[in-house]
Parts: structure tokens; C-alpha cells; sequence
């Protein structure tokens, strides 16, 4: 099954990005012709929406700031992000959003890439409705997180068994436990711009900074991305530069043996959409292996998105532990630890063990949308990831055909599922350093907010990226196109 999708699906629409030679080979397989094609034909029509009234948005984010921080539960929603406040959003179906306005959006958001089917999928519906009829949660055993795991461990190659958490923060907490547990040691290593969630060790270097303070790549400056955390914390935190495989192996040469973990995303999705150098993530798992670490591969974005069985399917890895969450509880919270029983074991109750306690973990509810979730997800041999690899790759050639048009210097890197736009006068980003200083970030906040005048709905944070679910279609890209070509107007 997994060989007949990249022959059919993924080979066939994986768009090269920029024709640089340092990234992965397996992005040259696909022509470019087909979607060049596809997207002339869908830039005939012109459909632009107009959503620039947004008064009741206005008046209900005035009256949440009130009782909220921020008038929001997390700063990515807020002003900080969207100026001078958030659209509020009241309903959802599909590929399209509603705000409180009635202001209808395509949204390329997709909740950060939890929803995977869209909003309000039939069979989510269905199932959410039957499970919450019988009780939505025992915070006891239940069949629910047997099917759950049961369909989880068929589709990700690595995972003899899975563990369950609520979010993906509480699965890579997990994951680092288990790994210090494993090997008895307590350093790990981490990569600049990498997101890992908010567990205080990983809150370092997370946030972009200008390029003049990052310091040297073998010695990068360490930020910190919060306070309130103690700088003890950071003691066994190794940093280093992505995508560098020089700059990482004299990094090892130093505290490899000290090592308990490296931890990596599989595509740095932090800091937009970058890719990984050809090679690079066999080669990193390789270096941890010859120090005695664990290779923990962060999937909380990637998993479920690239295939079936994530990005370690996709590039053919093997990690040590791998973590997933977002696309994997579509639309609900949820995150898992995934990996070898002789390191899960360390779980089981008793002396020496690694503890993992959570009333909410293994939720009834969320377990019956994870198993109805991956039954459509694999359906007729996963035959959706053809949809969502050609529907996105037709988006990001239409969006490169009018940066070209119209002159303006920018990228759109990426490839099906998941990309973002950059604007930039380089042929690609390749690392946090790159993009600290190279993309600019306030012309493409200025870009996303044309857009959701014209009814596309996109977080203006160019650290975030453009998300393609099941419900996508390509009238969505031709509403897309037509929106993008007018912002682009705008900013030229």
C-alpha cells in the first residue's frame, strides 16, 4: 500500500521547491508541467470574496479582553498576532469558517493542522454524537483506547505500542522522560527555532531574534522563551543549528556521550515550512545512535499529514520515540508517544518506573475520534493523500506564478500538505538563521491580512504554515488564487 501512494500520490505531486540542491532528492520526482497547467486554468476564474466588515469581531474581542488575557487562551489568537484584533470566528463546515459577522473564509489554518477532515466531518459528527449519548469519558478502561491504539499502530511503522496524552506538550514531556529514563542520562539535544511545546526545558531559542545576536553556529546564544523558568533548567540543554551537518557532529564531539536524547521535527514547521537537507534526518538518527542517544522524532505536526504513517513512513526513518498530536485527534486534544516496548514498558507500574498519570489521558470521546478518524484516513488505500498532495501542490504553484507575475520577491516552500510563503530574495530558507534573516515577516503579516479581507483565513504569523485537509478542494485554490493575486497588488 505504501509503495503504490508515492508511485500514484506522492510521486506524482511533489512540486520541487526552487530547484535548490540541498534539499531532499525526493522533490525533484515530479513535474511541474501538471500543475503549471492546472493552475493556469484555475486563475481564469476570478472569485474574491469580500470580508472586511468585521464590527461584531471587534465588539466581542473588546468584551473577551475583560475576563481573558489578551482577550484570548493563547497569544497566537490575539493582537500579537493579528492587528488590531482577532476575526472571531462562530462556526465552521468543511473547507469554510464563519465569522460573527456572517463573513464567510476558506480556511488554510485548519486550527494549526489539528483538522485533518475540516470542520464538522460527517463521520466526526456521527461518532462525537453516538459517544457523548453513552458518556464521554470513565477516566477508566474502556474499548475506545484499544481501537484507538490498535489502528495507530498499524499505520505508523515505528510503534509496537503508543501511550496517549492530551496534548502534543505532554507527549514530547513524555518522550524526554522516557528517554532519560532509558538511557540514564540527563542531557538532550535541540535544534535552533525548533517547537517542541511549552515543557520548560524546550522553551529555548524558540522564537525568532535578530541575526546579528544569534552567535556562532557551534555555540549558538541561548534565548530563552519565557520567564519564570529557572536558568538550572537549561543546564542540560545542548542547542544546536538545523540542517547543519558539519556544525552538529563538532557539537557531538563534545557532550555526545552525555546525551540522552536528540530530538528533532522531521520538517521545521516553527518557523513556517523547511525542509530537510537530503539526507539529513537518516544522518542525524545515525550520529545519536553512535553516542548511545535516543533519536526522538517530533511528529505533533507532521503525523498523519505526510502519509499515513507520518514523515518517518514518508522519509523512511526509524526514531527511537516519536510523538504525535494536531491531525491525529481531528479537531480534538490529544497526543501520543509512540516507539519499541522495551522502551514504553518503562511505564508499566512498578519499581523504577517511568511515571504517566492523566485523568483525562486515553479520553473515551477523543479515542472513539481517533479510531473513526483513521479509518478514513486509510480508507481504500489511503487514497485521500492524493487528494491533499494534488490540491496543495496546485495551490503553491498558482502562488508562485503570481509572485512571478507581479514581481515580487518571494518563495512559497513546501510541498502538498503543508507550505508556507516567504518573502525573500532567497531561493529558499534552509534554518532558523536563514529565516532570522532573510524572510520578511512584517510584509508577509501585511499580505495575510489583505487575504482575510478577501475572505481567505490564515494566521498572519509567518512562523505558522498553510494547511491542507480532506476537505480542501480546488475551488478553494481558485478562491485562493483569485485573493492572493489582488493582496499581491497590495504589497507589490
Amino acid at each position: 500500500m505504501r509503495s503504490k501512494l508515492r508511485l500514484e500520490g506522492y510521486r506524482r505531486g511533489i512540486i520541487a521547491l526552487a530547484k535548490a540542491e540541498s534539499l531532499p532528492t525526493v522533490l525533484f520526482l515530479a513535474s511541474t508541467h501538471y500543475y503549471e497547467n492546472m493552475t493556469m486554468r484555475l486563475m481564469t476564474t476570478k472569485t474574491v470574496l469580500n470580508t472586511k466588515e468585521r464590527q461584531r469581531s471587534r465588539e466581542w474581542y473588546e468584551r473577551a479582553q475583560q475576563s481573558l488575557i489578551e482577550g484570548v487562551n493563547s497569544p497566537s489568537r490575539g493582537a500579537a498576532v493579528y492587528s488590531p484584533g482577532p476575526v472571531v470566528l462562530e462556526r465552521g463546515h468543511g473547507s469554510r469558517v464563519w465569522d460573527l459577522d456572517g463573513n464567510e473564509y476558506v480556511d488554510f489554518m485548519m486550527s494549526f493542522g489539528a483538522l485533518i477532515q475540516g470542520h464538522a466531518h460527517p463521520k466526526i459528527v456521527d461518532v462525537v454524537s453516538q459517544t457523548v449519548a453513552k458518556g464521554s469519558h470513565f477516566a477508566a478502561a474502556t474499548p475506545a483506547e484499544a481501537e484507538a491504539a490498535e489502528r495507530f499502530t498499524r499505520l505508523v511503522p515505528t510503534a509496537e505500542a503508543v501511550r496517549f496524552t492530551n496534548t502534543g506538550t505532554e507527549a514530547t514531556m513524555l518522550a524526554l522522560r522516557l528517554a532519560r529514563a532509558h538511557t540514564g542520562r540527563t542531557k538532550f539535544l535541540k535544534f535552533e527555532g525548533h517547537y517542541h511545546g511549552w515543557y520548560d526545558p524546550y522553551c529555548l531559542n524558540g522564537h525568532s531574534h535578530p541575526a546579528e545576536e544569534l552567535g556562532p553556529r557551534e555555540n549558538p546564544n541561548r534565548f530563552p522563551d519565557s520567564e519564570g523558568i529557572p536558568a538550572s533548567v537549561f543546564d542540560d540543554v545542548v542547542v544546536a543549528p538545523w540542517n547543519d551537518l558539519e556544525a552538529l557532529e563538532n557539537i557531538l564531539r563534545k557532550c555526545g556521550r552525555e546525551l540522552a536524547a536528540i530530538i528533532t521535527e522531521p520538517i521545521m514547521a516553527n518557523m513556517g515550512c523547511i525542509l530537510p537537507r537530503d539526507g539529513y534526518l537518516q544522518k542525524v538518527c545515525d550520529l545519536a545512535h553512535h553516542y548511545d542517544a535516543l533519536f526522538i522524532l517530533d511528529e505533533v505536526v507532521t503525523g498523519f499529514r505526510y502519509a499515513p504513517g507520518g514523515c518517518q513512513e514518508y522519509f523512511g526513518l526509524k526514531p527511537d520515540l516519536s510523538t504525535f498530536g494536531k491531525a491525529l485527534g481531528a479537531g480534538f486534544p490529544v497526543g501520543a508517544v509512540a516507539g519499541p516496548r522495551t522502551i514504553l514498558e518503562r511505564m508499566r507500574w512498578g519499581n523504577n518506573m517511568v511515571l504517566h498519570y492523566g485523568t483525562f489521558n486515553g479520553h473515551r470521546l477523543t479515542m472513539s475520534v481517533i479510531a473513526a478518524n483513521l479509518d478514513l484516513l486509510g480508507a481504500n488505500e489511503a487514497a485521500v493523500y492524493k487528494q491533499i498532495y494534488e490540491i496543495g501542490n496546485s495551490a503553491i504553484a498558482g502562488l508562485r506564478q503570481i509572485f512571478h507575475k507581479r514581481k515580487i520577491a518571494a518563495i512559497v516552500q513546501g510541498f502538498g500538505p503543508m507550505f508556507q510563503i516567504y518573502f525573500t530574495n532567497r531561493d529558499a530558507i534552509h534554518d532558523y538563521r536563514d529565516y532570522c534573516q532573510y524572510a520578511n515577516t512584517e510584509k508577509y503579516s501585511r499580505f495575510i491580512h489583505a487575504l482575510l479581507e478577501r475572505g481567505i483565513y490564515m494566521t498572519p504569523s509567518n512562523g505558522l504554515h498553510w494547511i491542507i485537509s480532506t476537505a480542501h478542494t480546488m475551488h478553494d485554490v481558485e478562491i485562493l488564487l483569485a485573493a492572493a493575486d489582488e493582496a499581491g497588488a497590495d504589497i507589490a
